[in-house]
């Protein structure tokens, strides 16, 4: 049943198993996502799991912003001013 848990996560995410979660953390490690835990008590009156909710952060939304930026640049050959400022900015470091 495992198995087919996988190949199904994997048709229908294109995401190998075990790649959200460590994904998840290295956005919050970046700042980029914080997360809660839900309280146990709603978990455990449901007979399973807490579950662990993650929220974007305002860097997060800046740096979405010009990610899509950057991708649609890249779509159309021309680099928008907010990613120019952001890559200055990032070789300024």
């Amino acid at each position: 049943m495992g198995t087919g848990m996988a190949s199904t996560s994997w048709a229908f995410t294109g995401l190998a198993s075990g790649t959200v979660y460590p994904a998840l953390r290295r956005l919050e490690d970046t700042g980029w996502l914080r997360s809660r835990w839900e309280d146990h008590r709603v978990a455990r009156n449901e007979l399973r799991p807490a579950r662990k909710y993650y929220e974007i952060t305002k860097a997060g939304e800046e740096a979405l912003a010009a990610a899509l930026d950057r991708y649609r640049g890249l779509a159309s050959g021309a680099t928008p001013p907010r990613v120019r400022n952001a890559m200055l900015k990032e070789g300024a470091r």
